[in-house]
This record gives structure tokens, sequence and C-alpha cells, in this order.
């Protein structure tokens, strides 16, 4: 796990590192311990309980041709006897009164499998059920003696028990009675060794695939792929039917066989590599127990495989336990995490249930013979894959979580950003304002200011008639053309064009001037949105000084205005031409007038006008007339150009 391997190992530069790992191991030791004791006073308290009143202990065993009393539970001498098998004889006492519920045998545990008669009439065979005759499950077995076979008083009982191997026989106490008495024993033996490890193998089939799914998805953390792998072989040995002899099967049988070591190597790997460590070379000869059942079973029949997996698979299975504590035990001194503790635990809990299972095994401790290792071994894997699936879910969660958070700081930058956005477009305003009214005032004192000026000054020398009326109609002229541009044109420039026509032509009119007006595209010059009033009185007054030129110094009698919308390599622009026939002047290699005075300061305005919006302004004049060509740009600027 990335997440765990992250985790680095702690050390305590002030304290020796032997009082460290001391510190930390004790602790977790003294829990095992008591884990330990408290695993084995559960084993003995949870052992099920049957009707005693109606167990039958008294048996004569006829094996191998000789007849002995035994008791049960009893073990026999023999580990294989198909042939000949063990022949336990017993009797019962029947009385027609105790009838009412119907009777039954009933067998809690026996290895490998039984053939149960009464009176001579077989009642029970478990070879019929090959789950039934596994050696490392538990499964009772129950069956209703008809009530025709029964007579009044002593009825006999013969139970044939068949040995295959490699343990020895065994048959624990046969118990015969009312069928109501022992039907609740027989339940729950099976509730704890039929369906809980029915169950925790579903959970293990379904873990075994959602950790698949999250190896594929993720091909960088092995660990999830390798729990898959040995739940899917716990999955195999719960769910695949062992062969019974003599329909033997051998290499199903050293399939099974060779699961266990297999699964238990692999639980030993995913714990290396879920404690983010590497995975040793030689730690690879865990798995060759578990190859090597595998091809004796495939190249040789029964018994062999199954002496091998008895010498070479339950030791493995033992290592493998001891392994996975010590691997456990080391992750908990140098990471101290809950995950740590948590497998330490189960594993400690496995571990004990195995040695009971080889105590039981070596008939050193019990003569219960009842497994429990591979139950515990599964409700382990089952507890890591939820432990595991939990991790990712809860990883997820995490994710989901940044997830949120960063979508909740973008909203909160992008309403910063709105904000600043809001200022700044506010600033924009209040200065696009300013300069707004700066060019007014500046329109206004440069334009009627000085006219007004111009004025006062011709009345107070004493001026009268045509002179002020004219100073006072430029004056006018000039405040219409301030009050014109703040007009919304909505990026139109030929609305204000043509306002300007009409003022033109009464300009020219009484001079008899014609005013040859000629728009040359349909749609006449492209829209400008970004056109502003003091770009339309740039233009205007640059018009407005081309015809006052023609009508004062060049004494034309004929100016032509043309709009025309040219392509160019960037779009569409546009082009508004002045020309009249009137006299023309000198124009000098710069494109000023060659003369000074009124006409070249008109001239340099007329280019300053162009510059600060943006446009060209091309000038040529000879004796046949003048030219005034404006080129307007494609984007009229937001500041005044010529300002900087």
């Amino acid at each position: 796990m990335s997440e765990i391997a992250a985790k680095a190992p702690t050390k305590a530069p002030t304290r020796p590192r032997r009082r460290l790992i001391a510190s930390r191991l004790v602790p977790y030791l003294l829990l095992q311990a008591l884990i330990v004791i408290a695993t084995v006073l559960g084993l003995r308290l949870l052992q099920p309980s049957d009707p005693d009143d109606f167990a039958l202990s008294g048996f004569s065993l006829r094996e191998d041709g000789v007849t002995t009393p035994v008791t049960l539970p009893h073990f026999t001498a023999s580990r294989y006897s198909l042939a000949d098998p063990p022949l336990y004889t017993g009797t019962f006492t029947f009385r027609r009164g105790d009838a009412a519920s119907g009777w039954s045998v009933y067998l809690p545990r026996f290895s490998n499998a039984v053939e149960v008669a009464v009176d001579g009439v077989v009642v029970l065979d478990s070879r019929r059920d090959a789950n039934a005759n596994r050696p490392d499950r538990n499964t009772p077995q129950i069956a209703a003696v008809p009530a025709s076979l029964l007579r009044e008083g002593t009825n006999e009982i013969t139970v044939r028990l068949f040995v295959w191997g490699p343990l020895k026989g065994f048959l624990d106490t046969v118990y015969v009675g009312p069928d109501a008495a022992l039907r609740p024993a027989y339940e729950t033996r099976t509730l704890l060794f039929v369906t809980l490890p029915v169950v925790f193998s579903a959970w293990q089939s379904i873990l075994a695939v959602i950790l698949a799914i999250m190896w594929l998805m993720r091909r960088h953390e092995p660990v999830y792929g390798v729990l898959a792998a040995a739940m899917v072989l716990g999955v195999v040995q719960a769910f695949a039917p062992p062969p019974v002899p003599p329909a033997a099967t051998s290499r199903l049988a050293a399939v099974l066989l060779a699961s266990a070591p297999t699964e238990s190597a692999l639980i030993v790997v995913f714990g290396v590599l879920f404690f983010g460590w590497r995975w040793p070379r030689y730690a690879t000869l865990l798995f060759l127990p578990g190859i090597v059942v595998f091809v004796v079973g495939l190249i040789g029949g029964p018994p062999l495989p199954r002496i091998l997996f008895l010498v070479l698979g339950i030791p493995t299975v033992g290592i493998c336990l001891v392994l996975m504590a010590c691997i456990t035990a080391t992750a908990v001194v140098r990471r101290q995490d809950a995950a740590s503790f948590t497998i330490g635990c189960a594993v400690t809990i496995v571990l004990v249930c195995w040695i009971q299972d080889m105590l039981n095994v070596l008939e050193i401790v019990s003569n219960d013979r009842i497994f429990v290792s591979r139950l515990s071994y599964s409700a382990m894997l089952v507890a890591i894959g939820a432990g595991l699936t939990w991790r990712f879910a809860r990883a997820l969660n995490q994710v989901d979580s940044f997830a949120g958070q960063l979508v909740t700081r973008v909203r909160e930058a992008e309403e910063r950003l709105k904000a600043s956005f809001a200022r700044e477009e506010e600033r924009a305003r209040a200065a696009a304002l300013a300069n707004e009214r700066t060019r007014l005032m500046r329109d206004l004192h440069d334009g009627l200011g000085g006219q007004l000026v111009s004025i006062v000054a011709l009345s107070e020398r004493g001026h009268e008639g045509a002179t002020i009326t004219d100073a006072a109609r430029a004056a006018l002229k000039d405040l219409r053309l301030v009050i014109d541009s703040m007009d919304d044109i909505g990026g139109d420039l030929m609305l204000a064009l043509g306002s300007w026509r009409e003022r033109a032509s009464a300009q020219l009119r009484p001079h008899d001037i014609t005013l040859d007006w000629r728009v040359a595209t349909p749609q006449g010059l492209p829209l400008h949105p970004e056109l502003r009033p003091w770009h339309v009185i740039q233009i205007v007054r640059i018009l407005d000084e081309a015809v006052t030129n023609a009508v004062k110094h060049a004494e034309a009698r004929h100016i032509a205005v043309t709009i025309d919308t040219l392509d160019g390599d960037q779009g569409p622009y546009g082009v508004i031409s002045v020309t009249d026939d009137g006299h023309g002047f000198a124009v000098s290699d710069n494109g000023e007038a060659a003369r000074t005075g009124q006409t070249a300061r008109g001239l340099r305005n007329m280019r300053n006008r162009a510059a600060r919006c943006g446009a060209m302004l091309d000038l040529s004049s000879d004796t046949s007339g003048t030219r005034v060509r404006l080129q307007l740009p494609q984007c009229f600027p937001d500041s005044d150009m010529a300002a900087g």
C-alpha cells in the first residue's frame, strides 16, 4: 500500500534504539499473550454441546479381524481401510412410548466417511455427500430411523468407518434418540461448521472480485492482486468437492491439497507488500511445497499427495503463519499503526487455531478432532479484505473531499476574481469618464473657448458685422460638433458622417460649392463596437479641416467625399477620401505643406488627430486639386495614441 509505504520508520535520536524497540514490542507481545489466552478459552467454552442422555459410548470394534470393546470417541489403528473398514457395533433401547416424534441417529464428528445401519438396515451413508467426508471439516450427520425398523427393547446399531488417510480414522460419540432432542445439537454444529464456512467463503469470493478489480485499476499496488489470488484459492478449497474413494480424481485432489500451502505463501507475500517492504528472492521457496504437492499429485495417484500434504503442506502453513506473525510484530514496532495491530492480532488467533488443530491431529490434547484453523483462516482473510476495501473506500472519500475542497477554493477564487474584475471595470469606467471629461474640456478649450475669445477680441477692437458673425457661427458649429459627438451611435461611424454631411452641405451651399457624396460599398464602413465619441470628433474635425481648406485656400468649386471598405490581412477597414478641384498647393517630401502659415498648421493638426485615433492620413496636392485620404484602423485604440 502506497499510503503505508509512505510512512517512514520513526527514530528517536535521544533514546537508545533497543529501548525504543522493547518499549513497543513488550506491550504488543503482552497483548498477543492475552489474545492467545482468550482464544484458547473461547475454543473451550464455545464447543458445541450434545445431548448426553442419548449418547452411546460403549461399542465393540472389529478391525483387521480382531474384535475389541472400545469407548467412543475412538481413533482407529489404521489410516487406510476401504476394503475392510472398522465396524463398530453397539445397542440401544427403544420403547414405543418414546416414538411419538420419531427417532434419529446423530453423529457429530467422524473421519472420513461412515455407513450407519440399525438392525441391519442402512439408514445413513455419508459418502453420498462429498463435502461431509472432508477431514478439514467438522460436518455432522443425522439420519431418521424408520419406526418400522425399531423393535421394542434392545436394537443393534453398526457403524462402518471408511478411512482413506492421511489421518487415522476417528469416530465421535454416537447419539440415538428422539429426533426432537438430537436435532438442535445437529443444527448448532451445522451452523458453526457448515453454514458459517460457506458464508465466509461467499464473502471471500465477493471480496476477491472486488480486490481483483482494484488491482486491475491500480496495477502499481500488487497487494490487491496477491490477496485476491489467496482468496480465490480459499474459495476453490471451500466449494470444490474432494474426490471420494474409490472414485479418485488425482488432479483435483492435487489442486485442493496444493492450494492450502500456496494460499499461506501468498498471505506472507501480502504481508510483505502491505507494509511496504521488498519481497526477498529466497522467500519464493515458500511456494515450493505447494508446487511439489501439486506436481506429485499430477504424476502419482493417492495416497502420495495426501502424505506429502501432511508432511510438507501443513508445516508450510504453520511456517507461513509464524512468518506473518513476525512480519506484523516488526511492522508494529516500526509503525505503531492500527493496521499492524489489527493484522497481528488476527494472525495470532489463526496461529493458535492452527496449533490446536495440530495437537488434535497428533492426538495430544483432545478427542474431539474439531479443526478450526480453516474457519479462522477464512475469517482472517475476510477481515483483511474488508479492511482493504474500507481503506480504498476511505481513500476515495478523501479524494472526493479534496475535490470538494478544491471546487470550493476555485469557486472562492472565482468570486474574488469577479470582485477584482468588477473593481477593475469600475476603475476603467472611472478612468474612461475622466478621459472623456478631459477631452471635452480640451475640445471646449481649443475649439469653442478659442472662438469665444476671438469673438470677445473682435468686439473689443470694434469690429462689426460679418467678422463677428462668422466667428460666432464657427463657435456654434464647433459646439454642435461637440454635442453630436456625445450621441451614442453604436459603433456605426456612418451615422456621424451622415450628420457631418448635412453640416458640410450647409457650409458649402453659400459658397456655391457642390458636395459629391459617394459610398462605394452598400454597408458603408465596418462597425466598430470600440468606437468612442472622442474618435468620432477627431475624424469629423479632420474632414472639417479638409473641407475648410478647400473652401478658404483652394478656391475649389467641387468637393467629392468617397467612403469605401477594403479588405486587409487582418480584416476589412474603412477609407474616407476628400477630393477637391481647387488649385492645390505645394507639398514637401515629408507630406507637409511647403508654405508656412495657417495651411501648414491645419495639415499638422489633421495628422495629429489621425494619429490619436490610430488612423493614417495621406495627402496629395497639385494644380488639379487636393486629395486627403484617411485610412481608418481595423480597431480603434482605447486611449489617445498620440498621448502615449
